[in-house]
């Protein structure tokens, strides 16, 4: 049986996913569609809410062998990482250079795992599906049941996670807002997964969740994924112009598409950097996640209350 080695770059299955949707289904088309306009008009208005706002993670852990059935304190470490992340109090921002420290932006976004699960029982936010299947891919097949993976709990009420074992170099992928309910969420390597037990360098500090929770929020890759040009926008108006992807672990500055003297945010974590590169999410782009949050996932947060617990979760 061939060895899935984990990945040394980073490659992130959501624009293939959006993609294929916007191709596939005229609903996701709309929902786009309104979701682009309602952001752009609460941004005019200043209408973006500014307070904490909770939301609850259901973590589906989908494993063929012991390895991939990664532990209960490797899921508290990603869930922590999140919550670093998000609210801006990660102890690498130091490392954003000068010219650039002024956009850093708290997204007022705290993520537990649940406590209560759709039947109304007591849950550790957490469920462990065995699997035959050797790998999963972008294919969504890890979000069935029937298809060797385990089926969302309502996607209206929790961030589904997906963690197991990706192949094609995959790290993981998300659902943008707006697509069907049965595979919306987030799908992870599980050695990218948390800071201990599997997660392997360089995708070890848990930032692929964070990127790929990103795009859940509404957030596109950095550089508009126009391949190599210089045209491409992730509608943010903070972050600067730039030609492809950044990948392992660049230098400032690093210039493209005539961005000098500054340069690419590649700390950004909408970039492709290493985990140890990035470290930031711009005021712009939390205004754009926030906007989200008050459109297509405001029944996210408002049942938030009721399915999280107070402090670190425990299992």
């Amino acid at each position: 049986m061939t060895t899935i080695e984990p990945p040394t770059q980073r490659l992130c299955g959501a624009m293939p996913e959006h993609r294929r949707l916007l191709t596939e289904s005229a609903d996701y088309r709309q929902a786009r569609a309104d979701l682009e306009t309602a952001t752009i008009e609460l941004q005019a208005l200043e209408a973006i809410s500014t307070e904490v706002v909770h939301i609850p993670v259901v973590v589906h852990v989908v494993a063929r062998t012991d390895a991939e059935n990664i532990s209960d304190a490797q899921i508290h470490s990603q869930i922590e990482v999140l919550n670093r992340d998000f609210r801006a109090t990660n102890d690498d921002l130091d490392r954003v250079p000068d010219v650039f420290k002024d956009r850093i932006g708290d997204a007022l976004v705290e993520f537990s795992l649940a406590t209560v699960d759709p039947d109304g029982a007591p849950t550790s936010g957490i469920t462990r599906t065995s699997t035959t299947r050797t790998s999963f891919n972008s294919d969504n097949k890890i979000k069935f049941t029937s298809r060797g993976g385990i089926d969302a709990w309502p996607a209206d009420k929790y961030l589904n996670v997906w963690v197991g074992l990706l192949g094609g170099g995959l790290l993981g992928y998300a659902q943008f807002p707006g697509g069907p309910a049965e595979t919306d969420g987030v799908v992870i390597t599980h050695t990218a997964f948390g800071t201990t037990g599997t997660a392997h360098e360089p995708f070890h500090l848990g930032r692929t969740a964070t990127h790929e929770i990103g795009h859940y929020l509404n957030l596109f890759h950095i550089w508009g994924d126009d391949g190599s040009g210089c045209g491409g926008t992730d509608e943010v108006s903070d972050t600067p112009n730039q030609g492809s992807e950044n990948t392992g672990k660049p230098t400032f500055p690093h210039v493209s598409c005539n961005n000098a003297p500054n340069g690419d945010l590649f700390m950004d974590y909408m970039d492709y950097t290493d985990d140890d590169s990035m470290m930031m999410f711009t005021a712009g782009q939390v205004s754009r996640m926030r906007a989200c949050l008050d459109t297509a996932r405001a029944t996210l947060v408002a049942t938030g209350s009721t399915q999280v617990g107070a402090g670190s979760p425990t299992s």
